[in-house]
């Protein structure tokens, strides 16, 4: 990509974001309805075709055929909205199918999933916590190596 972001497995990270925000309002260009299209949560999603196929060969979606096509329920949009939220926020396909699995079917397992996700962001709160503390570090030294060179340069050309 040219324009600096990041993509995984199709999807910018913006794409997860827009993901997020859409399910977030409660309902996005499809409405309340219970059945859609690969092309339509493609676009209501920001995505390729290519990439809700890719979810579903990993065995992430499971949408049913009906003379052939895809048809995809409210179930697998939501599925659909949290794989590309969570492939924004890094996690690992094994993470999201872990997270999808500890749901299932019937919503069982929320109190798992929660203690998954607090488990999970603790440990990635942590790890962004010292790469910015080395971040931080980092520039600090450059900061006075670059000072340093300033002074040699400024004094040089007073001579």
């Amino acid at each position: 990509m040219t324009d600096g972001s990041r993509e995984i497995a199709g999807i910018r990270e913006e794409d997860g974001a827009k993901a997020a925000r859409v399910m977030a309002s409660g309902r996005g260009r499809s409405g309340d309805r219970d059945l859609y299209g690969i092309a339509e949560l493609a676009e209501e999603f920001g995505i390729t075709t290519r990439t809700i196929r890719f979810y579903e060969n990993k065995d992430l979606i499971h949408p049913a055929r009906v003379n052939g096509t895809r048809v995809y329920t409210r179930r697998d949009r939501a599925r659909l909205a949290l794989i590309l939220r969570a492939k924004a926020i890094g996690s690992t396909l094994v993470q999201i199918r872990h997270f999808l699995d500890l749901y299932g079917e019937k919503g069982a397992g929320r109190a798992e999933q929660l203690d998954y996700v607090v488990a999970e962001t603790t440990k990635a709160i942590a790890e962004l916590e010292k790469k910015q503390a080395l971040i931080r570090d980092t520039l600090k030294e450059l900061n006075d190596i670059r000072q340093a060179c300033a002074d040699r340069l400024r004094d040089q050309q007073a001579l």
